[in-house]
């Protein structure tokens, strides 16, 4: 098992499937600190903070960012084979991924952040931080856990008042048909 810190604990499991956040830099209102999340509630309520943010950066509304992020996800499973996805979504501020991770998860996060990090900027015809630096992550214990996981994903822009219908959102593996956009590389 692999275990490191930074803010966060980080457990990895060998072979786990991993449930990964990360959100634009900024994004938490000022005086909200990212907690150490140690329960499903905790996590809720942190994500809720996030899903219902009306200050700070909200870059990922912008179709062409999300496009990049979602490209990204996709070519870093296809062509790099960085790891399985199972389940993502693109919201306003942040980003949630199920996957199982082919090679440790600091390159995973490296890869995907520093290219989308440029595009983004480019795209947005900006230069700075663009991702916060840590990441929020946890391994899945078991089947139903995972199931659990999948369903917190693909819902969460519903819960989040975006849309109606999971499958509604463009931005999620929950789209019949629009879960694997065409890919850029890295």
């Amino acid at each position: 098992m692999t275990y490191y810190e930074r803010d966060l604990p980080h457990w990895h499991p060998e072979g786990a499937d991993l449930f990964v956040t990360w959100r634009l830099f900024g994004s938490l209102p000022a005086g909200v600190r990212c907690p150490v999340v140690k329960t499903g509630k905790e996590f809720a309520d942190y994500d809720r903070v996030l899903d219902t943010a009306t200050v700070g950066p909200l870059w990922l509304k912008d179709d062409r960012v999300a496009e990049c992020i979602a490209n990204s996800l996709h070519f870093a499973e296809s062509q790099l084979k960085l790891f399985e996805l199972h389940a993502w979504v693109v919201m306003c501020n942040h980003v949630h991924a199920l996957w199982t991770p082919h090679v440790p998860l600091p390159e995973i996060m490296d890869r995907i952040k520093t290219f989308t990090a440029r595009e983004a900027n480019r795209i947005l015809g900006r230069a700075g931080s663009f991702w916060q630096s840590e990441s929020f992550d946890r391994w899945v214990r078991n089947e139903k856990e995972f199931h659990s996981i999948v369903s917190y994903i693909e819902e969460n822009p519903v819960k989040a008042g975006l849309c109606t219908r999971a499958e509604d959102w463009k931005w999620s593996s929950a789209r019949p048909g629009g879960s694997r956009p065409l890919v850029r590389p890295l």
